[in-house]
């Protein structure tokens, strides 16, 4: 199912939605997949079924997921697409445009950070 661990940074119903997106995009749940119900999460993780339903809920609002009335909770077509672009722009919002601005501060430019990019990815090859 969906690991087993939460963390204390973010509530509970955000990293379900999380851990269902991470599935969908890793590939462990297709298009026309059926997820795991609210009901087999909630008795997995020993949760409150609110808390699952908020999180299933708002994938479902933002069309990643589709329910069938009396079958089950299914991903969507084209969920692996919306999120990719969705965390595309989550990562540019987060992470790219900060450290420019930080860089910008600290003198570097373009090519020296695309050298650093390029040191780190080759450390965490090793």
């Amino acid at each position: 199912m969906l690991g087993k661990s939460f963390d204390d940074n973010s509530p509970l119903f955000l990293q379900i939605k999380e851990r269902i997106e991470d599935q969908i995009m890793n590939g462990a749940l297709a298009e026309d997949e059926q997820v795991p119900s609210t009901t087999q999460i909630v008795q997995f993780y020993k949760i409150n079924h609110i808390t699952v339903s908020k999180g299933v809920n708002i994938l479902v609002d933002e069309g990643i997921l589709y329910k069938k009335r009396g079958v089950g909770i299914f991903v969507s077509k084209g969920a692996k697409i919306m999120l990719t672009e969705k965390r595309q722009e989550n990562f540019v919002a987060q992470y790219l445009r900060p450290m420019l601005i930080e860089a910008q501060k600290l003198g570097f430019d373009i090519q020296a950070l695309i050298e650093m990019l390029k040191q780190e990815e080759m450390n965490n090859e090793t």
